[in-house]
């Protein structure tokens, strides 16, 4: 009876991780459709935007709730693009970026609910200085694509940053004393998904 118990024990718990493993999924961002934008203050008295063009992610699903999963996004810094190439030049060089001595800005972290909402949480780096960031995001919902034979969902990320803790420290004056470019940088993503 005890040998009869512990088998079926074991089958119980390997029951149990099958289905755990199966729940498991991984999602691939569909670069087509998301981009990954900023914009900061100019002048004060408009924003410049920006984006990276060249970028990955995936998000591991412990369960078929977006909840828990896990985040890993990484942009190329030599593919910021605000449309100037002047402009664009001067963020790669080491009074932003650094592009050649830091080729990629990093972010690992968790969807998780806070206080009923969804916010993605965790490291991000660049420069090699890693901070805490909170975003917060906005569920788009999720489809079936039946074309491709694939499953799509949709977020808009968004939160702010301040590009100060991460060693871009050019902070030249106009004229009037203003700062020519805002040390708070706004994060807005539309991002797409598939699996």
């Amino acid at each position: 009876m005890a040998f009869r118990s512990l088998i079926h024990a074991l089958v119980t718990v390997a029951l149990a991780m099958a289905g755990i493993a199966q729940a498991q999924s991984v999602w691939t961002i569909d670069k087509e459709h998301t981009n990954i934008g900023f914009r900061v203050s100019h002048f004060l008295i408009s924003d410049t935007v920006g984006c990276f063009k060249d970028f990955d992610a995936t998000v591991n699903l412990p369960t078929n709730d977006f909840t828990g999963g896990t985040v890993s996004f990484t942009a190329r810094t030599a593919s910021v693009s605000t449309n100037n190439e002047q402009r664009d030049g001067h963020l790669r060089s080491k009074d932003f970026f650094d592009s050649s001595e830091f080729p990629e800005l990093k972010f690992t972290g968790a969807l998780v609910k806070e206080g009923g909402k969804d916010v993605l949480r965790g490291n991000m780096t660049i420069r090699g200085i890693t901070r805490p960031v909170s975003l917060a995001v906005t569920y788009g919902g999720r489809m079936k694509d039946n074309t491709f034979h694939i499953e799509k969902a949709g977020f808009r990320i968004s939160g702010t940053v301040n590009r100060l803790d991460f060693g871009m420290k050019w902070n030249e004056k106009f004229e009037g004393g203003g700062a020519i470019v805002g040390e708070e940088v706004k994060i807005d993503l539309n991002v797409e998904i598939n699996h």
